[in-house]
């Protein structure tokens, strides 16, 4: 017997029973292999597991991963607008419209009023012929009244409109004196006061998770990434309320205060920051995906034990298993023979992906393949219509991503593994997901001179190391290892090198997390 599956009753646990995992991820699930593999491996490993997430559809939707259950939840946005933006702006302009829908209705309603003036001029010239003289004199003046009134009318709505755009532009750029005063004073204040007033939507996370976390009542909660922590930190104190061991385990991606900004908003960032330091020490055990980074991690929240490292390596006896692997040399359209490069992951011009389009001109006969999670983003149709311009668009493929246990063996069928990232904090201190992918798939990898990876690539031999931002340095590295493939390749050849870059070692280290937590 186990506990129920479903979001109402717990059940009671069994002699066999190890316990409740509830995680929580912002995401869909489905593009983030690194959840997927920590549900579907704790499943596995025994454990009952609820992996919820955000509904990108506004409902509900429900499938299993493995023997993990996912649910992914609708999340509103009613709180995504700050307060000081709905606040009536008559200090900063008495000329702009309040909050609300006094402007939409007033020039709706002025186009109302033009459409009546238009209908009773055409009334007035189908019913000339009949009427006297004198009368269609005076309704005409009446109607040039009327329109003068309308024009006056429209003028003035117009500066009104203008006024309000400027103001509510202000209020979301936030630039004015006032703004950045106090935007300094709230600062100093503590973190939970901070992010409640720069980021109220952060709440909605905790009005459409929260009351589900607590009819699942978890063992043990892993929260992933900054947002969720506060949602899992808050769920652990009401269990605690009722008597109940509700442990914490948070999971950081990446580091938040080298992170560029989801929101364009100038409080967004500060509100973020704000909200880890005050939930970071309600952490029972913090894992991360990379040495650099649990240092960070450990300085800035004086945790009092550095974070377990659990790098997003790609699984090993999940990617054997895996019958119907897509050909990536099929999807491009091109022989065994034809040399190709790969990049796997998203599309963003700090990830240098406009270098690999650069590069081919110098690359004849190189094919390079972007595997992105769609060809229809802004940032693709910039990369496809730069390919067009340098003449190599027949030379560029873009193709969709594969499921996470197809990725190892469908990267496989290229020459070169390329991640040409640009100098940002983040990119320095962590060995990202793609890296132990193309590893994983013997390709020779070229990279950019970010810290550990370029350092990683240098001690191994297993690629070569190129100028970020440099696309004639990137082409002559694809040369390089086009020159020499086996040389590359050599690298992977030693078991004991790459032991620990699978997810099978990463999932034990986090099952002993787990275990220890509950047993202590």
């Amino acid at each position: 017997m186990t506990r129920s599956d479903t979001i109402d009753t717990p059940a009671q646990a069994s002699a066999a029973y190890r316990g409740r995992i509830v995680m929580l991820v912002q995401n869909g699930v489905e593009g983030d292999s690194r959840v997927q593999k920590q549900a579907e491996s704790a499943a596995a490993a025994g454990w009952e597991v609820f992996l919820l997430g955000c509904s990108p559809t506004g409902g509900p939707r429900k499938w299993t991963i493995g023997g993990a259950k996912v649910r992914l939840l609708p999340v509103e946005h009613v709180l995504d607008r700050r307060a000081h933006e709905i606040r009536p702006g008559r200090l900063r302009d008495p000329l702009a419209y309040p909050y609300g829908p006094a402007r939409e209705y007033r020039t709706r309603r002025l186009k109302v009023r033009r459409l009546e003036l238009r209908l009773a001029r055409a009334r007035l010239a189908a019913d000339a012929d009949r009427l006297p003289a004198v009368s269609v004199r005076c309704r005409e003046a009446g109607l040039k009244l009327r329109s003068i009134g309308l024009r006056l009318n429209g003028s003035w709505t117009e500066l009104r409109s203008r006024r309000t755009d400027r103001l509510r532009e202000r209020r979301a750029t936030m630039t004015s004196g006032l703004d950045r005063l106090t935007t300094r004073l709230w600062r100093l204040l503590p973190p939970g006061r901070v992010w409640r007033r720069f980021d109220p939507a952060l709440w909605e996370l905790e009005l459409a998770f929260g009351p589900v976390i607590d009819k699942l009542g978890p063992d043990l909660i892993h929260a992933n990434d900054f947002q969720m922590l506060g949602v899992g930190a808050r769920a652990a104190v009401r269990a605690r309320a009722k008597g109940r061991s509700l442990k914490l385990v948070w999971d950081v991606h990446e580091y938040l205060p080298g992170m560029g900004p989801w929101d364009p908003h100038p409080r967004w960032h500060e509100a973020q920051l704000a909200h880890e330091r005050e939930y970071a020490p309600c952490a029972d055990a913090v894992v991360t995906v990379s040495a650099p980074l649990a240092d960070l991690l450990r300085e800035r929240h004086r945790l009092a034990a550095t974070p377990t490292v659990i790098t997003n390596a790609p699984e090993v006896r999940g990617a054997e298993a895996e019958s119907e692997v897509p050909s990536l040399r099929e999807r491009c359209g091109i022989g065994p023979h034809t040399p190709l490069i790969v990049y796997s992951g998203v599309a963003a011009e700090r990830r240098g992906l406009d270098e690999i389009v650069a590069a081919l001109p110098a690359l004849p006969g190189v094919h390079a393949a972007l595997v992105i999670r769609s060809r229809k983003i802004p940032y693709a149709l910039h990369l496809r219509d730069s390919a067009e311009r340098l003449g190599v668009a027949d030379r560029v493929h873009f193709l969709p991503y594969v499921p996470h246990r197809q990725v190892v063996p469908f990267l496989s069928e290229a020459d070169v593994g390329v991640i040409p990232l640009h100098h940002h904090l983040n990119h320095e201190i962590a060995l990202i997901t793609k890296f132990f992918e193309y590893s994983r798939a013997r390709l020779p990898i070229v990279v950019s001179d970010v810290e550990a990876m370029a350092a990683q690539v240098t001690a191994t031999g297993q690629g070569e190391v190129f100028r970020a931002r440099d696309a004639e340095a990137l082409a002559q590295a694809v040369k390089a290892v086009l020159a020499d493939p086996d040389r590359y390749r050599a690298a992977y050849d030693d078991p004991e090198r790459f032991a620990e870059w699978t997810w099978e070692a990463q999932a034990r280290k986090l099952d002993a997390i787990y275990q220890r937590l509950l047993d202590g």
